[in-house]
């Protein structure tokens, strides 16, 4: 299992990343990529960050698992929240810790 970090993401922001909405592919842009605050633990394998992307739907899909898929990181799992709208689609975010 890989564990994505956030340089993964960094340099990525107005990337579309490909999300698998209910046997449909859905486009998500990167909107932020930010460090979140936190002290090292023993045994941990990541800093703490937040991505948070933008969907361009009329409606809202729910908080779960998504497949996504990223031209450079491939295929991976991400669990996404719906956490605003605005007058461009709404947001959703994935945090890791």
């Amino acid at each position: 299992m890989r564990f994505l970090q956030l340089s993964d993401f960094a340099g990525r922001i107005g990337d579309a990343f490909s999300v698998d909405v209910e046997g449909q592919a859905a486009s998500f842009t990167l909107v932020e990529a930010v460090r979140l605050p936190g002290r090292q633990v023993p045994g941990m394998v990541r800093e703490p960050f937040s991505l948070v992307f933008r969907h361009e739907a009329a409606v809202v899909f729910p908080q779960r698992i998504y497949a996504m898929n990223g031209s450079t990181l491939g295929d991976f799992g991400i669990f996404l929240v719906p956490v605003a709208r605005d007058r461009d689609g709404f947001l959703y975010q994935a945090v890791f810790n």
